[in-house]
């Protein structure tokens, strides 16, 4: 009998360690890419970031809607409130950060109108039709997978990168195309740990699941959002 809670406490949370997993591996795999190794290494060509910030804007561009979306079917559906909430304060959370990779590539030449009209690689095309299956039709929590590895990835590797670029790219006005990075290299080192103190509260295999195989979709997918050099 007293063996038993134990177990009970290790499955819990056994599901963590594994979300974590995703996160750790995906910069792993992202230092090991020479693309991305540039980026991160401040040696980027300047088409190539350019590349980098308009797939970005793609994909960003979704993750208010979504984030609501997946708070407003939680809600509908009489799931667990305390998760709704969390979904509708992430929302909020990426309010504007589009306008961020707007202003990132305004500096750097390019209106509105020419990003819009850029073309999007098919790596951001699978990514946001995934996040809007499981917003729409999947477990809505799902989301909150791909945030995770998302935010773990910036506090990680976004501050040193802007740092980087500033002083090694060479690229013109680049002191002034780093907003995106810079915003989520500020923020999201306390949104990692905010998302796991709420996390720890999901008790649903199934969600645990649904939150660990779209963090795995975004560690696969991510890496070819950018291009190779």
């Amino acid at each position: 009998m007293c063996k038993q809670p134990r177990h009970e406490q290790t499955a819990k949370t056994d599901w963590l360690d594994s979300l974590r997993h995703e996160a750790r591996m995906l910069v792993h795999e992202l230092d090991a890419t020479p693309g991305v190794q540039r980026l991160f290494e401040g040696r980027i060509r300047q088409d190539d970031y350019v590349h980098y910030l308009i797939q970005s804007y793609q994909y960003v561009r979704w993750s208010e809607g979504f984030f609501t979306e997946s708070g407003e079917r939680v809600h509908r559906e009489g799931r667990n409130p305390a998760l709704a909430e969390l979904l509708f304060q992430k929302a909020h959370e990426e309010r504007g950060h589009e306008q961020w990779l707007l202003k990132d590539l305004k500096a750097l030449g390019w209106t509105e109108e020419r990003v819009e009209r850029a073309p999007i690689c098919t790596a951001v095309r699978a990514y946001v039709e995934w996040n809007r299956f499981t917003t729409q039709s999947g477990v809505p929590t799902a989301f909150l997978g791909t945030a995770y590895v998302l935010e773990y990835l910036s506090v990680n590797r976004a501050p040193g990168s802007v740092d980087r670029l500033i002083a090694e790219s060479g690229i013109p006005n680049i002191d002034k195309a780093v907003l995106f990075l810079k915003g989520h290299g500020a923020a999201d080192g306390d949104h990692v740990a905010d998302l796991e103190t709420e996390l720890r509260k999901l008790t649903s295999p199934a969600e645990q699941n649904a939150l660990i195989l779209s963090a795995r979709t975004t560690r696969t997918l991510f890496p070819k959002f950018f291009r190779e050099p």
